[in-house]
């Protein structure tokens, strides 16, 4: 069985671009002084690209401030993670692509100091964000304690997403949010529907006010909100059993419903056209997390 996951994840207001890693690498100690056994640290969607500009400048002010992911900005924070031993989810950076695209990119450090995984969001918030989709699904293994889907804000709003994630294996979705806007509430009752749906924990961390909306939460794999803040500034702190996703698994949420034993193998796919695919039953079963590496 894997170990409890101490984990905190921070609520707050973003930085503004150019701040010095220093002034982020001051949070994280603070935040280690709040709770010195956290192993986890999640930030908010974009928390280090504050940008502070009006609507027309903004997206100018996040080309200028996009790097490549073999940039000063991840190896600085590749090294914040290793100094500090811990894992490290610094919400989303703007990445630089290979031929010029600007990715919001969600990155995941190990507590040897290297780059554990790295999502490009997939499905950016349409007309608002300036961003490039990314095309691939994304795992990371938190070696000793699980397996975690990488997943960002708008992302929630498409089942398709946290369905992916869990059948490859994750047991906890870490959901990076900058919501400054009132759907915050639907996206509370997503995040719930998604952990039930597919039997995971969702840890949605949403930037705090007066930027954002707040209401981060973690969420249990029969639905069940564990932890959850206001609209202010504050950290969830909380050790996951990610064990009890098997549990609830094998017994069914409310010890009832099993979705991932719903199909007998020989059973003819159901075919879904408005993907060009289908289940197919043989396979309709989730990964086993493994023990190094992601899954893309």
């Amino acid at each position: 069985m894997p170990e409890k996951l101490p984990l905190l994840a921070l609520q707050s207001e973003p930085r503004q671009i150019g701040e010095p890693i220093s002034a982020f690498a001051g949070e994280l100690e603070d935040a280690l002084r709040i709770d010195p056994d956290a192993k986890l640290l999640i930030f908010p969607e974009l928390h280090l690209f504050g940008d502070g500009h009006p609507d027309r400048q903004r997206t100018e002010a996040l080309q200028d401030a996009a790097q490549p992911l073999n940039g000063p900005l991840v190896k600085e924070l590749s090294e914040l993670a290793g100094d500090l031993k811990i894992w490290l989810v610094p919400g989303s950076v703007c990445e630089r692509g290979p031929n010029g695209e600007l990715f919001n990119t969600q990155v995941v450090f190990s507590p040897e100091g290297r780059l554990a995984g790295s999502y490009r969001k997939i499905f950016p918030w349409r007309p608002f964000e300036p961003y490039d989709p990314g095309d691939s699904f994304v795992t990371v293994d938190l070696e000793g304690y699980g397996r975690a889907g990488l997943s960002i804000c708008y992302d929630a709003w498409f089942p398709e997403v946290s369905r992916q994630l869990a059948w490859m294996g994750a047991e906890v979705i870490i959901n990076v949010v900058k919501t400054t806007t009132p759907d915050r509430e639907h996206e509370l009752i997503l995040a719930r529907a998604n952990a039930i749906s597919n039997q995971v924990f969702i840890v949605s961390v949403n930037c705090a006010g007066p930027t954002g909306r707040g209401q981060s939460l973690i969420v249990g794999p029969e639905g069940e909100v564990l932890r959850q803040l206001g609209e202010d500034p504050g950290t969830l702190s909380m050790s996951l059993d990610l064990g009890e996703v098997e549990r609830v698994r094998a017994h069914g949420t409310a010890g009832l419903n099993r979705m991932w034993a719903q199909f007998r193998s020989h059973e003819a796919p159901i075919e879904l056209p408005v993907y060009n695919g289908r289940i197919n039953p043989s396979t309709w079963t989730p990964e086993v997390h493994r023990t190094s590496g992601s899954t893309q």
